[in-house]
Formats: structure tokens, sequence, C-alpha cells
């Protein structure tokens, strides 16, 4: 059995076309790779769970920055959070150290969820041949796999990427931005949804999730292989060192928050703005409408909100996510 979604997402020099028969970059050996499809399933998202306990507060403070000033042209509204790291301050400040936390149940079903069917949806396409042309591994057919594996992920996940948004939006009014759903808890969210709009409303802004997911999958797994090598070949760390893998996830970062920021911001819109009693969006039509007005509204810079948060988040999710999966492989094989 061939590196499961996990490692492909990251990509070593195999999605370069190169057969090196190395370990993968994760360091995990050959031999670990070989695992049950439904504990590969388990395990990468136990292993997403872990990550998320981690960054999960860093979710909350891009979720806040990103609908601060909504709709609103610069210097005509209260700015509660200045960057990140004030953003850490004021909410441990004002809503405590839980403030920070808030919205990890539906974090951590929503990362168990999206990367089991997404590793599960990847392993059908990967044993279904499409990935290789000519018997080598194609970058661009494992881009484009990778990139649909994570939208079906997304898609199926929305419901409580939603409720995550609400419940991570959900602040005391002194700092409160956005709309506030006022919800009790995930089940509770997810049951009062569902009475007043139906089963369609749980997937309500469900249309930001594909460009965003594939946006953002497509960048990672082009920019993490030369990344990767960038920092091999500058000889800063020994090719062996997890450091190597460490650098080229928050080389990669960059490039990936560039351009997934803009549609995670509208994603964070859409799923947070105030409905009517149809369910419709009181704010933005879809994702087109809301990418226009934030735009027009706020400028370039309305769409990069939450920059800092995104970039500190991503690369130590990306790297805690792989850690955990390798340790997880190893206890497996150790106690099978």
């Amino acid at each position: 059995m061939k590196c499961s979604y996990m490692c492909v997402l990251m990509v070593e020099e195999s999605v370069l076309g190169k057969e090196t028969g190395r370990t993968c970059w994760t360091g995990c050996s050959p031999e670990l790779h070989i695992c049950p499809p439904a504990m590969d399933f388990v395990l990468s998202g136990v292993a997403a769970c872990g990550a998320c306990l981690f960054t999960n507060p860093l979710e909350v403070v891009k979720t806040r920055m990103q609908l601060q000033g909504e709709l609103q042209s610069r210097g005509t509204y209260q700015v509660y959070y200045r960057n990140v790291f004030h953003a850490f301050y004021t909410i441990g400040k004002v809503d405590g150290l839980a403030g920070l936390q808030k919205g990890l149940a539906p974090g951590l079903v929503y990362q168990f969820f999206m990367n089991g069917v997404r590793l599960g949806s990847y392993a059908i396409i990967e044993s279904s041949g499409y990935i290789h042309t000519n018997g080598r591994v194609s970058a661009v057919k494992t881009t484009l796999a990778g990139a649909v594996a994570g939208v079906v992920g997304a898609v199926m996940g929305s419901p409580v990427y939603l409720v995550k948004t609400h419940l991570q939006s959900q602040s005391t009014s002194s700092i409160a931005v956005g709309h506030q759903y006022k919800h009790q808890g995930m089940v509770q969210a997810l049951a009062a949804i569902y009475r007043q709009h139906g089963i369609l409303g749980l997937w309500r802004g469900s249309s930001a999730a594909v460009p965003r997911v594939s946006v953002g999958s497509a960048t990672q797994l082009s920019t993490f292989s030369s990344s990767k090598e960038l920092v091999i070949d500058l000889q800063v760390f020994s090719k062996d060192s997890c450091l190597v893998a460490l650098s080229a996830g928050m080389i990669s970062s960059v490039v990936v928050v560039m351009a997934m920021t803009p549609f995670d911001v509208v994603s964070t819109r859409l799923y947070n703005q105030p409905v009517d009693h149809l369910g419709k969006g009181q704010l933005y039509k879809g994702f087109a409408d809301c990418f226009s007005k934030t735009l027009r509204k706020e400028g370039l810079m309305g769409l990069y909100k939450g920059l800092g948060a995104s970039y500190f988040r991503l690369g130590p999710h990306t790297i805690l996510s792989l850690f955990f999966w390798d340790e997880l492989r190893k206890q497996y094989q150790e106690f099978r």
C-alpha cells in the first residue's frame, strides 16, 4: 500500500516524479504505511484532532478578525482586535481563557470527519490508478486528486463548520464582531438550525467551502515539495531532521495563506451572516456577491483580514497533524 493521503498531501520526492526509495518526509518508514484503510481513517482523524487542541485558539482569533468591520470602510468602525497578539490578549482578558477555545467541540468533530473523508476519498482515487502516468506519480493529477478529496471532506463536514464559525464569533458584547447567534453548544445549534431551516439550512455557506479548500489543498500540495528542497539545499539542518519538514511547512504556509485567505474570509462571512425566516442570507446572496461586496466596501485588505492568525495556525497545525499521525501509526504497529 502506498503512502496514504496525509503524506501525499504534503508531498515529497515522489510527487516530483522521482523514485528515491526513501522514507516519507514525516520520517515514517515504509513498513508503517501498511495500515488498513479503516484504521488510516481513524488515525488521521485522531491526529488532526490532536493538532486542533493546540491551534483552535488561533482559529478563534482568525474568525473574529475576519468578521471585524464587516462591510464597513476603514476608519468607520471600532477596532477591537489590532493584530493577532492583541486579539489573543483581548479575548483572554474579556472572555476568559475558555473564550480562546470556543467552538472546540465542532472543531474536533470537523477535523476528524474532514480528514477521514478526504483520506478515504483520496484512497479511492489513488487505488483507481488515476494519479499515475506511465507508472509514475503525476504532480498535476496528485494536486487535482488532493483538491477533489479535500472538497468532498469539506462539503460533508460543512454543518459542523457552520456551527463552529457561529460559536467562535460569539463573544461578550463589548468586543463582539459579526452576527451573534447565541448558541448554547454544538448539539443545540445543529438542532436549532435544522428546526428553523431544514436539512438544507445545515449546508448554508457550503458553496464557499469548494473554492476555499480546493485552492488551499492545491497550493499546499504544489508548494511544499519545492520548499522542502530549498531548505535541504541551504543545508541549514540535517537532511533527516524533523526541522526540515517544519521549516518547509512554515515557508509553504506563506504562499498558501496568501492564496487562501480571501476565500477563507468569504467563507467565514457566508457561514456567519444573519438569515431570514426562509434561511436566505441578509448580507450576501452567495460567494461572488460576498467577494465583490467585501472588495468594494473594505478594499483588497478586507479580503486579507486575519492573515496573521491564518499563517500562525496553518504551519503548526499541519506539522502537528503529521507528527501525531506518525506516532499513532507507530503505536498501532507495535500493539497490533
